[in-house]
């Protein structure tokens, strides 16, 4: 079940994960955790694997297989090329007028899961993701990119911006959201 567990933690982990974190999240010792870590290697880290795991000073993280990389890059290029979706656009624009914004946050006001979305915006250099110690998570602004795309110097100049981004009602929703979930400190 540990190895079940890590492999959902690793899975839904965008970035590198310390393997303090994940002895603390899965609640064992070093010695289980590197039996558990090893037994993942044993079963992803092989030719036939689309999926390798990589562990590099203290951190671990699912990757793709290096074998894969040459279908991998034009298949990106192609996803990260084409136009931007209806929900990627909603995506950026929530981002825009009410950024730095959390994942849940965004979720929150387009009532729906987001991921994909975000890793897309990331990839094509439209927004950037960086670590808010005070909400215990990522939060999400605007890229230089983006900005200079639209030819303004910050997200202060948007159309609206004044009106959007102190909306009460999404004010309201997102302190709602902020006052119905716990702290989680550490994972």
């Amino acid at each position: 079940m540990i190895t079940t567990t890590l492999e959902a933690l690793l899975f839904a982990s965008a970035k590198p994960v310390s393997v303090a974190s994940l002895k603390k999240a899965l609640g064992v010792s070093d010695e289980t955790l590197s039996e558990a870590l090893d037994d993942v290697k044993t079963r992803f880290n092989r030719d036939t694997s689309g999926i390798h795991l990589v562990e590099a000073d203290g951190d671990v993280q699912f990757v793709t297989n290096p074998a894969c990389a040459e279908a991998l890059a034009a298949f990106l290029k192609v996803e990260a090329s084409g136009e931007l979706t209806r929900p990627s656009l909603e995506t950026l624009t929530i981002i825009a007028y009410r950024g730095p914004i959390t994942k849940p946050e965004i979720e929150q006001i387009r009532g729906i899961n987001c991921s994909l979305i975000l890793r897309n915006l990331l990839m094509r250099g439209l927004i950037e993701e960086r670590d808010d110690a005070s909400r215990l998570q990522p939060v999400y602004t605007v890229s230089v990119k983006f900005l200079r795309h639209l030819g303004v110097h910050e997200a202060g100049e948007l159309p609206q911006y004044e009106d959007l981004h102190g909306n009460e009602r999404i004010g309201k929703m997102l302190e709602e959201l902020a006052s119905s979930s716990p702290n989680v400190e550490g994972v």
